[in-house]
C-alpha cells in the first residue's frame, strides 16, 4: 500500500465496469485505495459497484457503494450526502461516467444526443456542483474529469455528441479551475486515447458484430507504440493530478494515448 492520497476521501463515479475485466472506474477506485484513500464507490449497476468495493476490501482498503445514477440531480445530490454523512469530507471528485454511441449527424437521434450529453457532460456539472460547496469549506479538493481525445480531434468511428460532450468536459474543468483556483480547488482533465478496456470491449461487440479481436488488433495499429492503452494507464495519471504532487496543475488536460494525438497516422 502506498500514500500519495494517504487520508483523503476519493469519490469515483462509474467505478464499476461493463463486463468482466477492469475498467477505467474500476482501475481509478483500486489505485486511490491502494494509494490511502477512502473510496466511495458509485455505479448506476449495484453489483459492478460490489465488485469493486469486494476488490478494495480485499486489498484491506476502506470503501462504501453508493448506488446513483449521475445524470440525475436528486441522486448526485445523494451520493455526495452519503460521502459526508460516513467521512465528513471529500477530497478528490473522479467523474468517469460515459457512453458512446455510435453514427454521424444523420444518423444520430435527437434522444440519442440527449442522453450522452445528460451522462457524459451533465453529469460532470451535477457532481460539481454538489460538491464543490464542501470542498470550499474545506480549502482544498482535486477534481479529476476523464475526457477523451475525442474532445480535441476526430477518431476514425464518428460520434458526434460523444466528440462534443468530451469537448465541453474540457471546457467546464477550465472553468471550474478558474473559478476556484483561490479556494484551494483543483480541476484537471484526463484524455485518453485508444483503449483496451470492457466498455470499449462491449461497444466494439455492439457495433462491430463481427471479430472482435480482428477490430481490437486494427486499433492496436492505428497506435504508434502498436497497442493501446489499459485502464492502469488512465489510473495512474489520475492519481497524479488528484495527489498533492500535482499542487500547483489546475485547469490543463493530460493526454495518455501513446502519442497518438501528435501522428498524423488516423487509420
Amino acid at each position: 500500500m502506498g500514500t500519495r492520497v494517504d487520508g483523503k476521501i476519493a469519490i469515483v463515479t462509474g467505478s464499476g465496469s461493463v463486463g468482466n475485466g477492469i475498467g477505467n472506474g474500476k482501475a481509478a477506485a483500486l489505485v486511490y485505495a491502494r494509494e490511502g484513500a477512502n473510496v466511495v464507490v458509485s455505479d448506476l449497476n449495484l453489483e459492478s459497484a460490489e465488485e469493486t468495493r469486494n476488490l478494495i476490501e480485499k486489498e484491506g482498503g476502506d470503501c462504501i457503494v453508493v448506488q446513483a445514477d449521475v445524470s440525475n440531480s436528486k441522486e448526485c445530490e445523494n451520493l455526495v450526502s452519503k460521502t459526508i454523512e460516513q467521512y465528513g469530507r471529500v477530497d478528490i471528485l473522479h467523474n468517469n461516467v460515459g457512453i458512446e454511441i455510435p453514427g454521424g449527424i444523420q444518423e444520430i437521434s435527437e434522444d440519442d444526443w440527449d442522453k450522452t450529453l445528460s451522462v457524459n457532460l451533465k453529469s460532470v456539472f451535477l457532481m460539481c456542483k454538489f460538491t464543490l460547496p464542501y470542498m470550499q469549506k474545506q480549502g482544498s479538493g482535486s477534481i479529476v474529469n476523464i475526457s477523451s481525445i475525442n474532445g480535441i480531434r476526430t477518431l476514425p468511428a464518428l460520434s458526434g455528441p460523444y466528440g462534443a460532450s468530451k469537448a465541453g468536459m474540457i471546457a467546464l474543468t477550465r472553468e471550474i479551475a478558474v473559478e476556484y483556483a483561490s479556494n484551494g480547488i483543483r480541476a484537471n482533465c484526463v484524455l485518453p486515447g485508444m483503449m483496451n478496456t470492457p466498455f470499449v470491449k462491449a461497444a466494439l461487440t455492439e457495433a462491430w458484430g463481427g471479430d472482435i479481436q480482428e477490430m481490437i488488433n486494427l486499433r492496436d495499429a492505428m497506435c504508434p507504440t502498436g497497442k493501446q492503452g489499459e485502464s492502469w494507464d488512465v489510473a495512474h495519471a489520475a492519481l497524479f493530478l488528484a495527489s498533492d504532487e500535482s499542487k500547483y496543475i489546475t485547469g490543463t488536460t493530460l493526454v495518455v494515448d501513446g502519442a497518438l494525438t501528435s501522428s498524423v497516422k488516423t487509420n
